[in-house]
């Protein structure tokens, strides 16, 4: 059983790797597509809605039919579909052939991100403790991954739509391989129970499950809202507002993903120490000090700390919402994943615009203060993943055996 589990285990990273690696292949092809294709950024900004909304669409079909079929089944379906759809935006010509193959591979892309998540709530409830940040910290390695084979690619002379195709070929093989460690179904129950988003406390035991989901995702709105507007605004702000060089500018994003990648591998313990629950909440109100210092500093080096802040704060709030609504209900966790990550894939999506037209009327790094309140008001929200074992003192069960 225990060989079997840590088998499940390890597919699951491959399954995230491979997501991660596919969506990056895309992001790193974009110029080349963009140029392919003849259209200005404006045309490629709306296209890119379509990638959104397709993604969108796909968590919505993928959550309930891994309910029904089982994420054995759907999260390698998902993953085939998503390496073959990869090559299409490459084979584009015009912005209506784009347009489909965006939507075809967001739809796709989407799928296996909802079906993969589902099958990771169920291999963490047979651990019987935390272990969904460490699955979300390998979609990142897959993002490297991608970025360093187009790189190679690129410098040996190899065409675009040959390397998508080449990536979305291997990520087949690996996904059809890797079918067989996957879990056949749910377990009913940790083998500790230890993981316990299941079982809420008095405070919310009144609440119905589906409401509480939508409580989630309203949480993951706003957490990856802001983790969207770091990932396209970071950059700027260095250079707009503190006149770094486009150069040192790029080093604002990238100290923003390794903070959080950093903290997304160390997350799963501090979880299983102090529960979801508090990594949520001061994990909210640390990217809230990191992104006020960001939007209040006048100093590249009070930017640099702020974004480090931001990120590792942000770490491991959304696994964890990913994780309490795959528990909420076991028998529904797909259908509950594909609804917080829904509305949250919104906020990621929405969060770029939403700074971008505030800067028509704040300064850029004032509309930054947005983020804070955002992360406030999560740390404020953050009781609805309160357990039973959290209304137990610590000191009460500290001397309890294992």
């Amino acid at each position: 059983m225990e060989r079997s589990l840590l088998g499940a285990r390890v597919a699951t990273y491959v399954y995230f790797v491979l997501c991660g690696t596919l969506m990056g292949a895309w992001v790193v092809h974009i110029p080349a597509v963009e140029e392919r294709v003849g259209i200005s950024h404006a045309t490629l900004g709306g296209l890119l809605v379509l990638l959104g909304l397709g993604a969108f669409a796909g968590m919505q079909v993928a959550g309930p039919l891994t309910d029904r079929l089982g994420a054995h089944v759907v999260v390698p379906a998902t993953a085939v579909l998503c390496g073959a759809s990869l090559v299409l935006p490459g084979l584009a010509h015009d912005p209506w052939t784009l347009a489909g193959a965006l939507l075809v591979f967001g739809a796709c892309n989407g799928g296996l991100d909802v079906s993969m998540n589902a099958h990771a709530v169920h291999v963490e409830k047979a651990y019987g403790r935390p272990v969904m940040s460490g699955f979300h910290a390998t979609f990142s390695v897959g993002g490297v991954v991608a970025a360093l084979v187009a790189a190679g690619a690129t410098s040996a002379g190899v065409s675009p739509v040959v390397t998508m195709a080449a990536i979305g070929t291997v990520s087949i093989v690996i996904a059809l391989v890797s079918v067989r460690a996957l879990m056949p179904a749910a377990p009913a129950t940790g083998e500790d129970g230890a993981v316990e988003e299941t079982q809420a406390s008095p405070a919310v035991a009144g609440r119905s499950a589906g409401g509480r989901v939508w409580l989630l995702a309203v949480l993951a709105l706003m957490v990856m809202l802001c983790e969207g507007a770091a990932n396209d605004w970071s950059a700027l702000h260095l250079r707009d507002v503190l006149g770094a060089s486009t150069s040192t500018a790029a080093f604002a994003y990238g100290t923003f993903a390794a903070a959080m990648t950093i903290g997304r591998l160390l997350a799963d313990r501090v979880v299983a120490r102090f529960g979801s629950m508090a990594v949520l909440r001061h994990g909210a109100l640390t990217a809230a000090v990191g992104i006020t210092l960001v939007a209040l500093g006048p100093w590249m080096w009070t930017a640099f700390a702020g974004w480090a802040l931001f990120g590792l704060g942000l770490s491991g709030t959304v696994p964890q919402l990913f994780s309490a609504a795959g528990h909420a209900d076991p028998a529904a966790a797909g259908a509950n994943v594909s609804r917080v990550a829904g509305l949250g894939y919104v906020g990621m999506l929405a969060g770029p615009a939403v700074i971008g037209w505030l800067t028509h009327v704040v300064a850029l790094n004032h509309t930054f203060i947005l983020l804070t309140l955002l992360c406030v008001t999560t740390a404020v929200g953050a009781g609805v993943l309160r357990t039973k074992s959290d209304a137990v003192p610590r000191s009460e069960t500290a001397g309890v055996g294992h």
